[in-house]
């Protein structure tokens, strides 16, 4: 009797410990890959947020002027590196050419600081420790270098910091941009894979989560992300024209902050202050009409850009973009504020989804009485 359960069990066993086998191969080869794909995965899905944000320009390329996919999405391709590395290379030529020139004046002692104004030290909470400051290096500049000595050590380790952030996120952008170019070029394909694989994991709707999906990242790119570069484009021509210093930075700092959802105010409103302080009135008070309109304009250009009805909650956005900067530095910024974007949208979909199902099936069919 033993000797007969002994063989009915041993079949059993054997299939378990197969099973068992091919899941830790499984999972062998999954880290593998994952540790071999890991120091791309972030350009990899920059550069899908960015080929569904630009496909339906390579779609107008192809219709206006009858190229091929793969020679459109090369041409939008050229384009964007174009649009990027510019004037990446003007900014840090310009850098390099402001800070060799400024230890330049401060080595031979031809530096001039000009005189602040009196108003300066009426400003809120910073006015007198600034006014205080910025007289020190009027009148002795060597003495407010070795003053403030700390402060301006801790400032410009910051700054390199920032820098160097924001080239690594540049080295990404390229990265992810020419990716984005190859999976334009492939759309159809990388799209049935997409439902394959969604259909895969979650059935019948699969194929309308992925269009759900695209339809959601194309909002909030346009919606957020295209807003904070209008934004700051429009900021910094208005700080170069008045002729602020490092606008260019500025500009950077107010496309941060549009895309975490604050105002650029924030930014430019600091710049009014300063160009009522060195600058003429009529100078200061067109870049103060200027700097309000760039600040209110994502009431005009959210709902025009956004589409599509996707709506996506502005705390949502800022954990996002937050979580992605701490994450992954300036990249981080753009891509964790539509990653978590996509998630909310899904999971919301899937709550009404599930809430309607069971409001269906708690209902009761209507039963018909025949008289007796």
């Amino acid at each position: 009797m033993s000797t007969q359960r002994y063989s009915l069990t041993l079949p059993a066993r054997k299939e378990n410990l197969d099973l068992f086998i091919k899941a830790g191969l499984l999972l062998v080869i999954g880290a593998l890959c994952f540790q071999i794909l890991q120091p791309f995965l972030l350009p990899m899905v920059w550069g899908g947020i960015i080929a569904i944000a630009l496909n339906p320009l390579v779609n107008l390329i192809r219709r206006r002027f009858g190229l091929s996919r793969g020679k459109s999405s090369a041409v939008i391709t050229a384009t964007v590196l174009a649009a990027l590395i510019i004037p990446t290379v003007w900014f840090s030529g310009a850098a390099f050419t402001t800070t060799q020139a400024l230890a330049t004046s401060m080595a031979d002692g031809s530096l001039v600081v000009p005189q602040p104004a009196a108003g300066v030290a009426e400003w809120p909470i910073v006015g007198e420790p600034l006014h205080k400051a910025w007289s020190l290096a009027a009148t002795n500049l060597a003495g407010a270098v070795d003053t403030y000595a700390p402060q301006l050590k801790s400032l410009a380790t910051s700054m390199v910091a920032a820098i160097g952030s924001l080239g690594g996120g540049i080295v990404q952008f390229v990265i992810a941009t020419l990716i984005a170019g190859v999976l334009m070029a492939s759309a159809k394909q990388c799209r049935a894979v997409a439902v394959k694989i969604a259909s895969r994991l979650l059935g019948e709707q699969g194929a309308s989560y992925v269009d759900l999906s695209k339809a959601t990242v194309r909002g909030v790119v346009q919606g957020v992300i295209g807003v904070a570069v209008i934004q700051a484009m429009l900021a910094g021509l208005g700080m170069g024209i008045a002729g602020v210093p490092a606008a260019g930075l500025l500009a950077v700092a107010v496309m941060i902050l549009a895309i975490i959802q604050l105002p650029p105010i924030l930014v430019l409103g600091p710049v009014m202050a300063y160009l009522f302080s060195v600058e003429s009135t009529t100078v200061a008070v067109m870049f103060t009409v200027w700097g309000i309109l760039v600040s209110a304009s994502d009431a005009v250009l959210k709902p025009v850009l956004m589409g599509r009805g996707v709506d996506i909650p502005m705390v949502v956005i800022l954990l996002g973009a937050l979580g992605g900067m701490m994450m992954s530095g300036i990249v981080g910024l753009f891509v964790g504020a539509v990653m978590l974007s996509l998630g909310y949208k899904l999971l919301m979909t899937w709550l009404d989804n599930n809430t309607a199902g069971r409001e269906e099936s708690n209902t009761l069919p209507a039963v018909s009485v025949q008289p007796a």
